[in-house]
């Protein structure tokens, strides 16, 4: 099949890559002259596994193309998916700006009957929108037909999960458009059927859902482990406790400092600010939201009762600036509120990402923090080490190494994945819930 994809963000440049894979001729459009310039030498925006081998590949092949120009793509192809960011705007509801200015430039340019698949993640209504904006300025004659199919690709593993999706869901309200997408899909799912199909509103619906119920599972148990400190009991028995109960089950119950990232953050707000507009407050969305806010304060208050609020003589070393592993995403990652906040309170901070270190100098770049090159340098005379995200390179601690270059032996744990017996070694550990 020939597809346009509009938008060479995450989700677009994802998704174009692994149609390409499967064979299709697909066309990755958007304004930036320099980043579509970058593309077609391989170079690529952001960090995924696998991606950028992929890129190079599928261009060798002549199945990926990279371009500014709408029309040619449009030309080129029947299926353009809108892949455009909706960042959350500053009153909390979506901003949809983006889309609604690509449907205006789609009216402009098509010449032939196709199909609109919105792929960003958008409140319900957006497609009806979306096609009532291209029926009212298109310049040609063509019929439009729509459809919602919301992505669920996770950083760091959005290359496997767009080729293995666990489901594919299509919203649309006409059978031949199931049975395109289905057919566009059918690669994708060989081995078992995973085809949910819906109403377009009901898929717009379930990508919100999804990303809330995986926010509040969060949200959750941070404040269980909130209430573990307060109590005695230990996080970390505890959820291996509930999480064996298959209803429950393990993924998404670990405590930490707060979740961020594009999605959950976004999305829950995005549901709020949907609900309160049709008249309906949702309490437990409202306090999901409200408890990851107050999350990432957790290791600050840590760092305040051990050292007190005036940090100006203490410096602390940082693993760990994105959001989750795996990815160089730093967008509302929990790194922000801390970094700020020692800031704040006079400490000068040395960090380490082994990814992340540019897109987080893009966020806050101070003449108080030190990026360092490897995670030991980061350590060097530094008063105690904060670990934020949990890369595999720092499960396993070097503690001689860490007894030389700390000037004192102090581990600020805001993902629990160290052991208790490195106190037995002199260490004073400090973690969430236990």
């Amino acid at each position: 099949m020939n597809l346009t994809v509009i938008g060479t963000g995450y989700v677009g440049l994802v998704t174009g890559t692994c149609f390409a894979e499967m064979g299709n001729k697909v066309y990755c459009v958007d304004i930036d002259e320099d980043k579509i310039e970058n593309l077609k030498k391989g170079i690529i925006p952001i960090y995924e596994p696998h991606l950028a081998t992929m890129v190079i590949d599928n261009q060798a092949k002549n199945n990926l193309f990279f371009t500014t120009d709408l029309k040619e793509a449009l030309d080129n192809s029947n299926i353009i998916f809108i892949a455009v960011g909706t960042p959350q705007a500053d009153d909390g509801s979506v901003n949809l700006d983006f889309v609604y200015v690509v449907a205006n430039q789609i009216a402009e340019v098509i010449s032939k009957d196709s199909l609109i698949v919105t792929k960003s993640t958008v409140p319900v209504g957006t497609g009806f929108e979306v096609k009532k904006i291209i029926n009212e300025n298109k310049l040609n004659n063509v019929n439009i037909d729509i459809a919602s199919n919301p992505e669920f690709l996770k950083e760091g593993v959005a290359i496997e999960d767009c080729l293995h999706p666990d489901r594919v869901i299509i919203g649309t309200e006409d059978e031949k458009v199931a049975n395109v997408l289905k057919e566009l899909y059918e690669p994708f799912v060989a081995n078992h059927d995973r085809f949910i199909f819906m109403d377009v509103k009901s898929a717009e619906m379930t990508k919100y859902v999804a990303n809330a119920m995986l926010a509040t599972k969060i949200s959750f148990m941070n404040e269980i482990a909130n209430i573990c400190e307060k109590t005695g009991a230990n996080v970390q028995s505890v959820r291996l406790g509930i999480g064996s109960d298959k209803r429950i089950g393990y993924k998404f119950i670990y405590a930490g400092c707060g979740y961020g990232g594009s999605c959950f953050p976004k999305d829950v707000k995005g549901l709020i600010n949907t609900s309160v507009e049709k008249g309906y407050i949702p309490r437990i969305l409202s306090m999901v939201d409200e408890v990851n806010e107050t999350q990432k304060m957790v290791i600050i208050d840590k760092i305040i009762n051990r050292f007190g609020p005036d940090l100006s003589d203490l410096t602390f070393a940082i693993w760990g600036l994105a959001f989750k592993p795996q990815t160089d995403d730093v967008r509302c990652a929990p790194s922000i509120t801390i970094v700020s906040e020692l800031l704040k309170r006079g400490a000068k901070i040395k960090a380490y990402d082994s990814k992340a270190i540019e897109t987080f100098k893009r966020e806050i770049d101070d003449e108080n923090i030190d990026f360092t090159s490897s995670k030991y340098d980061a350590l060097d005379n530094a008063d105690a080490l904060i670990l934020i995200t949990e890369w595999k390179e720092f499960r396993s601690l070097d503690l001689d190494e860490l007894s030389k270059r700390l000037n004192q032996k102090i581990i600020f744990d805001g993902r629990n994945i160290y052991s208790k017996r490195i106190e037995d070694e002199g260490f004073e550990l400090f973690q969430i819930g236990c």
